[in-house]
């Protein structure tokens, strides 16, 4: 009997879902949801790696209208000064190559750090779709358990709706990995009557 208790409450420590709700628990509750996302979002920050944490700084000061307003006085000051109309200042890239190739090596890093920040946001996004997926999932299979213990409430109660058709395909599981293959043949055939040889 001991050995079972154990198991039980190992068994619930492993499980993903929480306790049931008493009534008036649910602010406290969407609070809770709150609070665990949030430090969950915290947690992947503090692991992402030294270089990653780097790459999403100067992607975020990239994004910022400083990173605008610092570029447009160095620019204007560089142009200012090698197109002569600043006296006492001798042009010093008159042909602006120089800038061009400041430009050029920038954008590079530039490109290379976002790439680096969006591979980190796809691969979170990834994750969250996974997560949406999953309780929908959950909450397609619990709606349809839902379904079936009402319908024999009203089956015993001598209800006559509970004897309609349509109920035995809602009473049904959704597969996905059916819908799934349904959407890449939907896809496929689309790609094939849009290619030119078509028809």
């Amino acid at each position: 009997m001991e050995s079972k208790r154990e198991l039980s409450e190992d068994e619930t420590s492993k499980s993903p879902s929480t306790g049931a709700l008493r009534p008036g628990d649910f602010t406290s509750v969407l609070e809770r949801n709150i609070n665990v996302l949030r430090e969950k979002r915290q947690q992947e920050e503090h692991r992402a790696s030294r270089q990653d944490r780097i790459a999403d700084a100067i992607t975020r000061f990239s994004g910022s209208m400083l990173f605008v307003y610092l570029h447009l006085a160095f620019v204007g000051g560089w142009t200012l000064i090698n197109a002569g109309l600043i006296p006492g200042l001798s042009p010093f890239d008159p042909t602006f190559v120089i800038l061009a190739t400041i430009a050029s090596v920038e954008a590079i890093f530039l490109s290379t750090f976002v790439l680096i920040s969006q591979n980190r946001a796809a691969a979170a996004a990834e994750r969250r779709a996974e997560l949406d997926l999953q309780t929908n999932l959950l909450s397609e299979h619990e709606i349809t358990r839902l379904l079936s213990l009402t319908r024999a409430i009203a089956d015993r109660l001598g209800v006559d709706k509970a004897q309609d058709p349509s109920l035995n395909e809602l009473e049904k599981h959704v597969a996905p990995e059916k819908v799934l293959d349904r959407l890449a043949e939907d896809e496929s055939n689309a790609g094939a009557e849009g290619s030119p040889g078509a028809g």
